[in-house]
């Protein structure tokens, strides 16, 4: 009886003891040079990035149970941050990662089921990748790309430069945005709201997601929209000037002031009209969904 009692005790106190030892904490400090690189690859858990003015990196966080390692390899200009997971890593924890880096390093980010955060940051390129993870991001990059596939994006970027996609997460993306922008989606809805600025160049595609697009067109600014079956919405302001096209196989289309041509045999509509001084020039194409523009 006392064996047993002592074989539950010492199996009572390993489950009390489990969880302090089930991550290993991480402090590591790497310098940096302020207009270095960053590389960050963890395939699930999270990666927290947040910009600050010190020439060096300081890395926190913890590594989940049955994790192999953490590598941080490379130098002042590029430093290249790992998370290595055994090849049947079905077993290992999920690992956090906690990163100060300088504001205007470049940043690269990889993960497959971990949620990314980035803020602050002002490098000249910020590339975000995840399969399953969300994406939330701001800061003031020279060029960004952000890429998912189920997971959800959300930014608030000031940039001349933005490229977004996703299969089918959510996007929803602010910021003031006046150079190109690319948006890509197959069945995940996209929200984009400029905040008033004058964009250059806008394109998006989708299949089934819908676009709900608010944005301001630079003088002699271009646009092109084309989906499948989602809706487009583009709400553009009332000083617009730009020659403006929509073409749908079996969609409703509508624009303020525009005729829509219907096709004398068979399905098919079409508009085309000019406001201002038409000097830019949008394109709005479906097949089966709906396209309209509003100015307020």
């Amino acid at each position: 009886m006392q064996l047993q009692i002592k074989l539950l005790s010492m199996l009572l106190l390993a489950a009390v003891a489990q969880p302090a030892i089930a991550a290993t904490p991480i402090n590591q400090t790497r310098p940096l040079d302020p207009r270095g690189r960053v590389e960050v690859d963890n395939v699930k858990g999270r990666v927290e990035v947040v910009a600050w003015n010190r020439p060096e990196v300081q890395l926190s966080g913890s590594l989940g149970s049955g994790v192999e390692k953490l590598s941080v390899e490379g130098d002042s200009k590029v430093l290249r941050i790992k998370v290595h997971y055994p090849a049947r890593g079905r077993n290992a924890e999920p690992s956090r990662l906690v990163l100060q880096v300088p504001l205007l390093a470049d940043l690269e980010v990889d993960t497959v089921s971990a949620d990314i955060s980035v803020s602050g940051v002002a490098s000249r390129e910020l590339e975000l990748q995840s399969v399953s993870g969300g994406i939330a991001a701001n800061g003031a990059p020279g060029r960004g790309k952000i890429s998912t596939v189920s997971g959800d994006i959300q930014l608030a970027m000031n940039t001349p430069r933005l490229r977004v996609e996703t299969v089918s997460g959510k996007v929803v993306t602010q910021g003031r945005l006046n150079g190109e922008i690319a948006l890509e989606s197959v069945s995940g809805d996209v929200r984009l709201n400029t905040l008033g600025e004058r964009v250059r160049k806008l394109s998006t595609n989708t299949v089934s997601g819908d676009m709900v697009l608010e944005l301001a067109l630079a003088e002699d600014g271009e646009i092109r929209m084309e989906s499948v079956s989602g809706d487009l919405r583009l709400q553009l302001p009332a000083d617009l000037s730009a020659q403006v096209s929509g073409e749908s196989f079996s969609g409703d289309l509508s624009a303020p002031g525009a005729k829509i041509r219907k096709e004398e045999f068979g399905p098919g509509s079409s508009f085309r009209v000019r406001y201002g001084a038409g000097k830019g020039d949008i394109r709005m194409q479906t097949f089966s969904g709906d396209a309209r523009l509003t100015l307020p």
